[in-house]
């Protein structure tokens, strides 16, 4: 009899343990951006088509805070530019002597730098930062990274030509509107709430400042991650022309010691159910698997995503 309760007591543990195992935290950004109306969208769609799975949308930083979780061990999956993610592989910049292996599960969407700023505040052009108050985005956060190598890129100096402040999209917005800064940084998906937010807010005319002309310097420096792009002038009220831009691709990543049928899964049910996240944001219709490439992540691929884009026709190295 203690025999059988015994091994009663360890099928319940390792039910557990299991069920457990299937308890993931979506990371994303913060309320403002896409990250996390599209992190939750993901959430509930992961709880809804993976049997046994609860996942849960988290709100960070942005992309260096979600590498960083993943980092930890922990059941995350991480919503994360490019960029980031490969600075985390190669433990470079933010990551520094601390290098996270992190594998793609999906290419997801472009992911477009704003330069934002309003009238009257003279900032028309990135050489109007000088001596200008200005947002690079909040700490932990990739639209930091792509900010400082746009200000780099244009022969500024972020720590001497302008005073800095670290703020999230929606604090930058709030910011501008009370003219407590001059513009503000934001790297997100189109629209972005918040920026719509600026755009429609009275007596406010919003000003976007081209930065297209600058992604070879970046290319240069940091390799084929970012490329020139354009946000239309009818994303946002009140621009007069479209935005010369620059992109960087976003990715859905998780470590490399995730297993092969729970990477396969979370895969199989985001791309299955697309629909679902158009739902949530229309960022999510670039979600193609036409989009998959070897080439269009800046990181390795997770095996498990590979297995299921293999059985989709696409062959990913």
């Amino acid at each position: 009899m203690k025999h059988l309760v015994r091994i009663a007591a360890l099928a319940a543990g390792v039910l557990a343990a299991s069920a457990q195992a299937q308890n993931l935290s979506i990371a994303t950004g913060g309320t403002g951006g896409v990250y996390y109306p599209l992190g939750g969208g993901m959430a509930a769609a992961l709880s809804k088509y993976v049997p046994g799975m609860q996942a849960t949308a988290e709100v960070t930083g942005g992309s260096v805070a979600n590498l960083q979780l993943i980092g930890t061990g922990k059941p995350y999956i991480a919503l994360t530019q490019a960029d980031a993610a490969i600075d985390a592989v190669n433990g470079q910049d933010k990551f520094t002597g601390k290098p996270i292996p992190v594998r793609t599960l999906a290419v997801l969407y472009p992911n477009r730098m704003h330069v934002v700023s309003i009238e009257g505040t003279g900032v028309t052009k990135m050489a109007d930062m000088k001596g200008k108050r200005v947002s690079t985005g909040s700490g932990g956060s990739a639209t930091e990274v792509f900010a400082f190598r746009v200000i780099e890129a244009a022969g500024l100096d972020k720590d001497k030509d302008m005073k800095r402040e670290r703020l999230g999209v929606a604090e930058s917005v709030n910011a501008l509107k009370d003219r407590k800064i001059d513009a503000f940084f934001w790297v997100g998906g189109l629209p972005t709430a918040a920026v719509t937010d600026l755009s429609n807010s009275p007596g406010v005319k919003i000003k976007m400042v081209d930065i297209a002309h600058l992604v070879p310097e970046m290319v240069k420096k940091y390799g084929n991650i970012y490329i020139k792009d354009v946000i239309p002038k009818y994303i946002y009220k009140g621009m007069e022309a479209d935005n010369q831009a620059a992109t960087v691709t976003n990715l859905l990543a998780v470590h490399q010691n995730m297993d092969d049928k729970t990477a396969y899964a979370i895969t199989k049910a985001l791309f299955e159910n697309v629909v679902d996240l158009v739902r949530v944001h229309a960022e999510a219709v670039n979600i193609k698997l036409e989009n998959q490439k070897t080439e269009a992540s800046s990181i390795p691929w997770h095996p498990g995503a590979i297995k299921y884009l293999a059985e989709r026709g696409i062959k990913i190295k």
